[in-house]
């Protein structure tokens, strides 16, 4: 019997339970910041962009162009930037783009077959959507390593590297752009480039780039940690595998559980706008609120027994894409490519069944939930 180290193990899910017992909202006086746990709360703050502010710098500097981003934005300016994307994750463009993700997975696993095994990440997990949003923003191939190794800095625990990363990233969205100015292409970069030729509402260039990069980790790094984290807990659940075999209705309920239960992104930032009081707690204007979604995601007070992973689990209403108009744009695009890599998945491999009994690691990030590697037979 191999050694397992589980999804038990990897998530704080005592020290949540924890905090969530202690009150509404958590002061921080070292950082004069607070942090909300329960699931009525952050989906509360989510929704309450009229005081929760998403933005944390009024305007975006050079060396962080990711706060220019949707992600960082408030309205009306959300709105606008909303709006020059969303034609792109329509339901019939994501719908549409299903035959190419199936193809892209198969290959994976046709590769893997030879070596009668894989690593889950990055054989599987990690280049399935980022070949998939590569090919949406019109990025050549040969930069798909440059990618995964930027969406990693992005969401790591090194400082130094994030603010690195962002400009090295800058740099190139910058050739990309030149470029499809001078030689429009059918891809996002050249869409959101000709916002800014529109007129005075459009983009500026800065924006442009951190819409770029945002689309790039937000299609990326969080999928691919649905996609191991989906497989982990399936791979420590035999019986809950072969149902899933049997009955590939199960499939979009796992996708959905592995995201409550897994929570790719664990926590959100927001900006008091205004000294207020928020469930007796007295919030000044300028202080920041950490909404943890991991935790709300597994709140006794709305999900039955929240720590078992259960496939069938009904209704779900987790957080894990957010709520209100900041809801994740691409999260039809993630739940297809988690469904689709999962169904190619059970028509390969019978059982799912590790290599070795090293210990899993979870990802050195805070903000993210994922493992660093897991191999399996084929």
């Amino acid at each position: 019997m191999m050694k397992w180290v589980s999804q038990y193990d990897l998530l704080p899910l005592e020290r949540y339970k924890q905090q969530r017992a202690a009150g509404a909202a958590l002061y921080n006086s070292d950082s004069g910041s607070w942090s909300v746990y329960r699931h009525d709360g952050v989906k509360r703050i989510f929704a309450d962009y009229e005081h929760f502010s998403s933005q944390m710098q009024e305007n975006p500097s050079e060396d962080e162009p990711i706060e220019g981003s949707i992600l960082r934005r408030d309205p009306p300016k959300h709105k606008r930037m909303r709006s020059l994307i969303a034609k792109a994750f329509s339901a019939k463009a994501i719908e549409a783009m299903e035959p190419r993700i199936r193809k892209i997975a198969v290959e994976m696993l046709d590769r893997a077959a030879a070596a009668r095994s894989i690593e889950v990440v990055s054989d599987f997990a990690s280049p399935l959507p980022v070949i998939v949003i590569a090919e949406m923003l019109g990025i050549p191939p040969e930069d798909r390593e440059l990618f995964k190794r930027w969406s990693d800095d992005l969401v790591g625990i090194d400082y130094s590297r994030y603010l690195q990363c962002q400009m090295e990233m800058r740099d190139y969205f910058r050739v990309q752009i030149k470029e499809r100015r001078e030689q429009p292409q059918d891809d996002l970069i050249t869409a959101l480039v000709q916002s800014c030729m529109e007129d005075d509402n459009g983009l500026s260039e800065l924006e442009v780039i951190g819409m770029c990069i945002l689309l790039l980790v937000a299609g990326n790094e969080t999928t691919t940690n649905l996609i191991s984290s989906m497989i982990m807990c399936l791979e420590s659940s035999p019986d809950t595998f072969n149902e899933l075999r049997l009955n590939r209705a199960l499939i979009p309920g796992t996708v959905e559980e592995t995201l409550r239960f897994c929570s790719p992104v664990q926590f959100m930032e927001r900006r008091v706008k205004a000294d207020m009081n928020w469930n007796g707690h007295l919030m000044k204007e300028g202080q920041r609120v950490y909404t943890f979604i991991g935790a709300a995601n597994h709140d006794e007070n709305v999900f039955a027994d929240p720590g078992k992973f259960d496939i069938r689990r009904s209704p779900n209403p987790h957080l894990a894409f957010g709520q209100g108009i900041h809801f994740c744009l691409g999260a039809m695009l993630a739940r297809l490519e988690a469904r689709v890599a999962l169904d190619v998945i059970v028509d390969r491999i019978e059982r799912l069944q590790r290599t070795d009994d090293k210990p899993l690691e979870r990802l050195e990030s805070d903000m993210m939930f994922g493992i660093k590697q897991l191999r399996i037979r084929v």
